[in-house]
């Protein structure tokens, strides 16, 4: 699924409950938009666990979690299939695109892309030869972001790598999904997507770079 392929040794530290939701939800929102979800993966959700809960400023995060579990019950694979193809692939050109570098440097697209892969080669991470996604795509983006946490990096590399390369770019795509005539799942992932990323951007500005 991910973009990005990791070297080095993984993380042989515990996380603790908050860092292992936030990684998982990280996980959850790339594979929602790496590829439709399947019977499984909807099945999965939607009987999954409550998250946000006992986070400050979670209210939102746990509506939209819901949401996205309703959305999952009531969905078709099918359907969903159709709508991810009517979305994000298209007929010559897609209603959204799932790369940040549009959204983040629409300018630039270039520039942002040099400097992700970059950050990623400074990481020790690359784009597997089997993935023809580009590394700025979202599921990428949220797979670096579940590694930095699950690898014990530094709430410093962090917010880094989140407001560099994360928010910019997602804010913005999750306002072209919400904006399109034919989404209607989507928007509740846009919907989850969003109201995690806000917690997340809040979190970090609280923790600054200890």
């Amino acid at each position: 699924m991910s973009d990005t392929g990791a070297e080095g040794a993984a993380q042989t530290t515990p996380l603790d409950p908050e860092d292992r939701a936030r990684a998982n939800l990280y996980g959850v929102i790339g594979r929602l938009f790496y590829a439709p979800a399947d019977p499984n993966l909807l099945a999965e959700i939607s009987r999954g666990e409550q998250v946000g809960e006992g986070q400050e400023h979670g209210s939102g995060l746990v509506a939209a979690w819901r949401g996205v579990q309703e959305a999952c019950r009531s969905a078709y694979p099918a359907v969903v299939r159709q709508e991810y193809d009517s979305l994000f692939i298209g007929v010559g050109k897609s209603q959204v695109s799932l790369y940040l570098s549009g959204y983040a440097e629409p300018m630039a697209p270039d520039r942002y892309l040099v400097r992700l892969r970059d950050q990623l080669s400074a990481f020790g991470l690359g784009r597997r030869e089997s993935v023809f996604e580009v590394e700025d795509h979202i599921s990428g983006v949220c797979d670096v972001m579940r590694w930095l946490i699950e690898n014990g990096r530094s709430l410093s590399d962090q917010k880094r790598f989140f407001e560099n390369f994360a928010y910019p770019g997602v804010l913005p795509l999750c306002v072209a999904v919400q904006n399109a005539p034919s989404a209607s799942f989507y928007k509740q992932v846009a919907a989850l997507t969003w109201s995690f990323f806000e917690i997340e951007k809040t979190a970090f500005e609280m923790a600054g770079t200890e």
